[in-house]
């Protein structure tokens, strides 16, 4: 089993108001000097099989037309390296 991991962010050109409101809450929370603040999704996919270029085909295609909305948001498809933990759990 591999897990698969798709990031979706909004388009640097697209307002993020959540992000903004986290940007401006930092300084009263005592956390200065960061400059801005953009918010997304993470998708942690488990996959059954090695994960291969047909699997990734498949995953990006369903980033694109389920996970994340490609008029304002950009995503990234990543293979997360197995842990230490999940290698015992699979024993």
């Amino acid at each position: 089993m591999a897990r698969v991991v798709v990031d979706v962010m909004l388009k640097p050109e697209i307002l993020d108001p959540q992000g903004q409101a986290v940007q401006r809450a930092l300084p009263r929370l005592g956390f200065a000097g960061i400059s801005d603040v953009r918010q997304g999704k993470r998708f942690e996919l488990e996959l059954d099989g090695p994960v291969d270029d047909a699997a990734l085909a498949r995953v990006r295609e369903l980033a694109e037309t389920f996970l994340a909305n490609t008029v304002i948001e950009d995503f990234t498809v990543k293979i997360e390296a197995e842990t230490a933990e999940s290698a015992q759990a699979a024993s």
